[in-house]
């Protein structure tokens, strides 16, 4: 199959939170390495596509010194390990160096970020009147975490009418088979599964942001 398509790369939550030592996330002492493994991956992504210029949004989660926006304040019922996230250590507040983009990836000036309070990109945020407005048809997916925010945001763009690509190598969760769970469910049901080398193959440049994908 050969694809007509008008992207735009999503880079999903790459900040000290969740992926650097030091942030919440290590700090309640969970397991970051898969999340590092991935992030010269997502850096490589990152400089390939701003070559062809391919429009690239940074999703930031933010939460509240206050903790007015936080779900215990809508939920009764949280599974243990998101309880434990929001009792034991303060997980990306606004103006932190928690809530920060890693070192490893910072957006520049030409780059969009979208600030968002739930685990989906299209939650109470502006992304859709920017896709919208840039006439952008397909979106590619990186970032963390895989099963929880990514996947969450790929379901939402695909059911709001966007075509999807979910980047395999640029891409991890806590737990390596929910990332392998998603990459099958969106294999399956949603969009294209495929890795970075991939991506970059089966481009074709036809300018005016437009391209030939070839799809297998």
């Amino acid at each position: 199959m050969v694809y007509k398509i008008n992207p735009a790369l999503i880079i999903i939550d790459v900040q000290n939170g969740f992926v650097a030592p030091g942030g919440s996330f290590h700090k309640i002492g969970y397991d970051i390495s898969r999340y590092r493994q991935v992030l010269p991956v997502i850096q490589d992504l990152y400089r390939k596509v701003k070559t062809l210029n391919i429009p690239v949004f940074f999703s930031q989660a933010l939460r509240e010194s206050s903790g007015i926006d936080m779900l215990e304040r809508q939920h009764q019922i949280l599974p243990h390990k998101r309880r434990e996230r929001i009792d034991r250590v303060p997980l990306c507040i606004r103006g932190t160096w928690d809530s920060e983009f890693a070192d490893e990836l910072k957006p520049q000036e030409d780059d969009y970020i979208v600030r968002k309070r739930r685990d989906s990109v299209f939650q109470d945020t502006e992304i859709q009147l920017w896709l919208r407005s840039m006439k952008i048809d397909t979106i590619i997916f990186s970032g963390i975490d895989t099963s929880i925010c990514v996947e969450s945001s790929l379901r939402d763009a695909f059911n709001r009418g966007w075509d999807v690509i979910l980047l395999s190598d640029a891409t991890a969760s806590l737990n390596d088979a929910f990332c392998q769970t998603t990459i099958a469910e969106v294999n399956e049901n949603f969009g294209l599964v495929m890795n970075s080398e991939e991506l970059f193959r089966k481009l074709e440049p036809l300018g005016n942001g437009q391209f030939l994908l070839k799809a297998d």
